[in-house]
């Protein structure tokens, strides 16, 4: 198997964690997207319960704690991520509120109907659009909200090149109407939908992962399970820069009925 047909699942775990915990993002976004997604969501109080799945470091969750009320748990599988996700809310003093926890997204540790809203970038694909949305609402109280972002298709044609590559790395990929249909008959009224911009991807995740790359790269030296990690990922990133008019991410904002 090339590395231009691995999937990031074919990696060793302990390795992809630590390449991912030396950069403030796992995926692409950006503070402002955040709250652009958050200006959709109303109603939300002190008493508020927000659960981040799949929070990774939580970049975005720190967004999402300083700029709106309520408790915040942040989860996600891996204990280093959370580690550094809870030494980030120490330091800008939001202990009191925030809270990071290791679980998973297919198992979550809420009561029923005790959230106002989930909250999920760039994560939802670890289970599955349609499953998590499916699954997830029954931790919503009614007329809770879902935000995820979620790479989808802005064409319904593309190159061959890029469909294979995601065909192979998440099936569940589709265009951005069929999305919203799914969220619908998941049970949900569709709030808003966006695209994030390119700098998403280019300033706040790739330009990141750069230096990154080369300090594991040191680390890891004659490492060819490392070495061949950075190569998925520098292939990845060509992808999107030759393919970005036909895919990215979309944020889905629904309420539960």
């Amino acid at each position: 198997m090339s590395n231009e047909n691995k999937t990031i699942h074919d990696f060793d775990f302990n390795l992809i964690c630590e390449y991912f915990s030396s950069v403030e993002r796992q995926g692409p976004g950006s503070p402002e997207v955040t709250l652009k997604a958050l200006s959709f969501i109303d109603n939300l109080t002190d008493k508020s319960c927000i659960a981040d799945l799949g929070c990774g470091t939580g970049g975005q969750t720190m967004t999402l704690a300083q700029n709106t009320p309520g408790q915040i748990t942040g989860l996600d599988l891996f204990p280093d991520f959370i580690r550094i996700f809870n030494r980030n809310v120490e330091y800008l003093g939001l202990q009191d509120r925030v809270k990071g926890n290791v679980g998973s997204m297919d198992n979550l540790p809420f009561e029923k109907e005790s959230l106002d809203l989930i909250w999920s970038e760039g994560a939802i694909y670890n289970i599955g659009f349609e499953r998590g949305l499916n699954e997830w609402k029954q931790y919503l109280k009614k007329n809770g909200y879902v935000a995820v972002s979620e790479v989808s298709w802005f064409t319904d044609e593309r190159s061959e090149e890029i469909n294979d590559f995601w065909m192979a790395n998440y099936p569940e990929i589709d265009t951005i109407p069929n999305k919203v249909a799914q969220m619908q008959k998941a049970g949900y009224v569709p709030v808003a939908t966006f695209i994030l911009p390119e700098k998403c991807w280019t300033e706040h995740f790739y330009a990141p992962s750069h230096r990154a790359r080369e300090e594991f790269l040191k680390k890891h030296a004659g490492n060819k399970n490392a070495e061949s990690l950075v190569a998925s990922e520098r292939h990845e990133e060509s992808l999107y820069n030759k393919y970005k008019d036909f895919y990215g991410y979309v944020f889905y904002i629904g309420k539960k009925i």
